[in-house]
């Protein structure tokens, strides 16, 4: 006792879980699911996830084997063998259902809309330099949030956030803050980027960008999947620029969080233009690109002295000889210097054989990293005239960054450091 006060018991225990290896289920393919899923894949837990449908980045999840996607309602009986569940539905009754089978299993159930009833609830959470930061706070999810935000400012930059920033006549962030999320490694956001995240109302959120900052949002933050899966479902450009300007209409302090630098190839541009003719205020945060990132994660220097005195990036939306394409694939076939294509994995072949019917070597050395600065991060290493066999044989899929060029060959495979991603794989 202490001033003559006692102090109310705590009802959470804070601990940390090793899911390494052993299975987790999800009841849930929402939102709520998709702030959960990335720090569970990132934990190494074998995530089933079970629900009807999904959002997209969550099917894209599956898709990419980093979860399996039970295509069903919840069943009696689903979490058999779980070590951890977690009930994310819209519906309470099933959550309440999936909690009540979990307390008979002696599973550890999360129930996300009703916190206090599940035997688990997740803390407020973040990263940095490897330290894992959680707070609880006896259900009041945003003081969590607060205080866990002021912890990670403090340990970023040395002190707590500017207030003074960004806001508009009442003291609140305004508008919209277009915001470059880098290559994917939530560390390699900016801190400007980080922190006008952490004061979003409302977050557009794109499947390329930092997945693993949305599990640090406050509860009452609006996740908006503006995903775009190559060849998949896809929100849009038209459908993305209206929810900005409504919700910012609405008085709502909106990130727009994008993969890699919002102006190259990202279409961030157009989000500005749309925004300025609604007269809606938007400032940019630039990003890392991943042109340039995600090859130097894994050791291809875009240029190197003696080498390289030149670097294009090129989009690979379009194939060549497409109507729409504005890339002059002769000249490029003449170059010497580094090719960075984006977007080009689909199409390897006709952007290989455009190259060498441009006089391009088919020595040239290539190389192409799928899931740049990611735990799951892999790099091929090839040449022009046998990379489209070697792609197809590896099974590479985008994401991926292919770099072609003598830069792509300089060092060899045993002398390659292990440093930069989360992984290195050859």
């Amino acid at each position: 006792m202490l001033g003559g006060m006692v102090a109310a018991p705590d009802p959470h225990y804070l601990v940390g879980l090793d899911l390494a290896g052993r299975r987790v289920v999800v009841i849930g393919g929402g939102t709520v699911a998709q702030r959960r899923l990335p720090r569970l894949v990132s934990a190494g837990a074998v995530v089933q996830l079970i629900s009807p449908e999904t959002t997209p980045s969550v099917s894209g999840m599956a898709d990419a084997g980093e979860i399996t996607w039970v295509e069903r309602p919840y069943r009696e009986g689903d979490l058999d063998g779980a070590w951890y569940a977690l009930a994310c539905t819209d519906d309470p009754e099933v959550n309440a259902a999936v909690c009540a089978e979990a307390e008979r299993a002696r599973v550890f159930c999360v129930r996300a809309d009703a916190g206090i009833e599940g035997s688990a609830v997740t803390p407020a959470s973040g990263g940095h330099d490897g330290l894992l930061v959680g707070v609880l706070s006896g259900g009041t999810p945003r003081r969590s949030a607060a205080v866990r935000d002021g912890l990670l400012d403090a340990l970023r930059v040395g002190t707590v956030a500017d207030p003074g920033e960004d806001l508009d006549e009442g003291g609140e962030p305004a508008g919209v803050a277009l915001v470059g999320g880098g290559p994917g490694d939530p560390e390699l956001i900016t801190v400007r980027g980080r922190r006008l995240l952490a004061r979003a109302d409302v977050v557009v959120a794109d499947r390329l960008g930092p997945r693993d900052l949305l599990d640090e949002l406050a509860p009452h933050v609006e996740i908006v999947d503006a995903a775009k899966i190559p060849y998949g479902r896809a929100a849009s450009q038209d459908v993305i620029n209206s929810t900005l300007i409504d919700r910012a209409r609405a008085g709502k302090f909106v990130v727009r969080l994008k993969g890699g630098d919002p102006y190259v190839f990202g279409r961030g541009f157009e989000e500005v233009l749309a925004c300025a003719e609604a007269g809606v205020p938007v400032r940019i945060v630039p990003g890392i690109t991943s042109a340039f990132a995600v090859p130097a994660v894994a050791d291809v220097p875009v240029t190197h002295r003696g080498v390289a005195h030149e670097v294009v990036v090129v989009s690979g939306h379009v194939p060549p000889g497409h109507e729409q394409s504005l890339v002059d694939w002769e000249a490029l076939g003449r170059l010497r210097g580094t090719l960075v294509l984006m977007m080009g994995v689909e199409r390897i072949a006709q952007f290989a054989d455009a190259l060498l019917a441009g006089g391009r070597p088919g020595a040239t050395p290539v190389a192409i990293i799928q899931d740049g600065t990611m735990r799951t991060q892999k790099v091929l290493r090839s040449s022009l005239d046998a990379v489209a066999r070697d792609a197809a044989q590896a099974g590479v899929r985008p994401p991926a960054v292919t770099v072609i060029g003598p830069v792509a060959g300089i060092a060899p495979e045993s002398a390659l450091p292990l440093t930069g991603g989360r992984n290195n794989d050859g």
